[in-house]
Order: C-alpha cells, then structure tokens, then sequence
C-alpha cells in the first residue's frame, strides 16, 4: 500500500460514500460503483486505471445520465458544492467571452441539443470560449455514432482531470 493519503482516503470510505464522492467526477453512477468496487488501491495510478476501465465500459444510458448532470458551456452553475465549482473551474475560458461569442455559444448549444438530444460536452480545461465555440461548431457536423464516441472520450477525460483533483484534495 503506498502512503498516498488521497488513495488512503478513497480506500477507506465505507462503499456508498465513497460512490457519492466518485458521482461528482463523473455523473454516471455505474461508473461511480465500478471505481469504487475496485478499491482497494494499490498506488495513484490505479483509480486512474479503474476509472478508464469504467469510462470505457458505459452504456449510452449512463453516459446519458451523466451528461444530464453537466451544464451547457457558457452556463456556469452558481452551487457551492464541489461538482458546480469544479465545472465553473472548468469553464473559466467563457467568463471572458465577449458578447457575440457568449451568444453563439447559446446559440451553438441549442443547436447541437436538437440534433443530438443532449449537452454539448468539452473537456473545457485550458480553452478559451472561441476554442469552445469551434469545436461545437465542428462537432454540429458529425455524425451521431461518431459524436458519441467524441462525447464518451471528454466525459472520460473529464471524470480523469476530476478524480485527480479529488484525490489530490486528499494528499
């Protein structure tokens, strides 16, 4: 067992709890039940592991389901709670889009719900609201079999960059 306190503390929550913390990286509860039943963790890089395992075994439905607890790009969530700051974090390249930008972003967003029935969904780490802007633009064009795959890999990369944080919260 290594001395990493923030896989000691993920390895020492009684199952529902440590769920409840994995929900907030990635909104999906079957991926929040396979990392956690993966515990114990031998070493950082292990969750890591499990939660690909996880990311790569969802079912449309439950990246559905956590695409339902992600908001649109734009709309920063005003909670208190880790999930809303960590999306505002996240988002911080659209608190200084200007005007048009910020309405294309709306605009953009609606589009893509009524072609694809669900959010927009970006890794947002380190982009700004015009690199945001054309990626949705770009992805408006896919078809719907490949836009999934897309959304599947920056919901993982998402719930990685999360889990990060929360084990790091922990060390």
């Amino acid at each position: 067992m290594t001395d990493d306190n923030g896989v000691r503390w993920l390895n020492g929550l009684p199952p529902p709890d440590a769920e409840r913390e994995l929900l907030a990286c990635c909104g999906a509860p079957a991926w929040a039940r396979a990392v956690a039943a993966a515990r114990p963790f031998a070493d950082p890089a292990a969750p890591l592991a499990a939660a690909e395992a996880a990311s790569a075994a969802l079912a449309w439905p439950d990246v559905a389901e956590a695409l339902a607890r992600h908001p649109r790009i734009g709309d920063r969530p005003a909670g208190d709670d880790r999930e809303s700051a960590w999306s505002r974090g996240e988002q911080s390249g659209t608190a200084t889009a200007g005007h048009r930008v910020a309405r294309d972003l709306h605009a953009g967003n609606l589009a893509y719900e009524e072609r694809f029935g669900h959010v927009f969904l970006i890794c947002a780490t380190g982009l700004s609201a015009a690199d945001m802007l054309a990626a949705l633009r770009r992805r408006l064009d896919n078809a719907p079999a490949a836009e999934r795959e897309i959304v599947r890999n920056e919901l993982h990369k998402i719930a990685r960059l999360r889990l990060e944080k929360l084990l790091e919260h922990y060390r």
